[in-house]
């Protein structure tokens, strides 16, 4: 895509205009939806590391379901919410989660410390994309 018009296609904005435009950003295989998708991937993620980095303790499994009805199942139909209640049973323990997250000597304060680090960077990130969303009006889309 790039290749075909790199000055239109230089950065998501432009692509998603473009899309707008065309009226193709509600399509299926839009960038739009694609980005859209991505940002609720990330709006989980932030939601699950806000509830880690707030007790590092709490029930892995727990925090992973609460973060997806918050984020994501509300976009979702019952054959993805049926499909996300198989793969919960693969979420590991908490320490195997933070052991993965950890560098070779790190400790689970270092870890905590860098999530506080990453969340930081995500808050405003995620603002500014959910205001292009609601600006190419892509944001209230199911999955389809």
């Amino acid at each position: 895509m790039w290749e075909s018009d790199p000055i239109v296609y230089s950065n998501l904005v432009e692509i998603m205009r473009k899309e707008a435009n065309e009226g193709s950003s509600k399509k299926p295989t839009s960038c739009s939806r694609a980005a859209l998708w991505l940002t609720r991937a990330m709006d989980f993620t932030l939601a699950l590391l806000q509830r880690l980095v707030k007790d590092m303790s709490q029930n892995m499994e727990q925090a992973v379901e609460e973060s997806y009805n918050l984020t994501i199942k509300p976009w979702h139909g019952w054959i993805s919410c049926a499909a996300f209640k198989v793969a919960l049973k693969l979420v590991p323990n908490n320490n195997t989660f933070i052991n993965v997250l950890a560098g070779k000597d790190e400790s689970h304060q270092m870890v905590q410390d860098d999530i506080r680090s990453l969340i930081s960077l995500l808050i405003p990130l995620l603002s500014q994309l959910h205001s292009i969303l609601e600006l190419y009006e892509v944001h209230k889309l199911k999955s389809s």
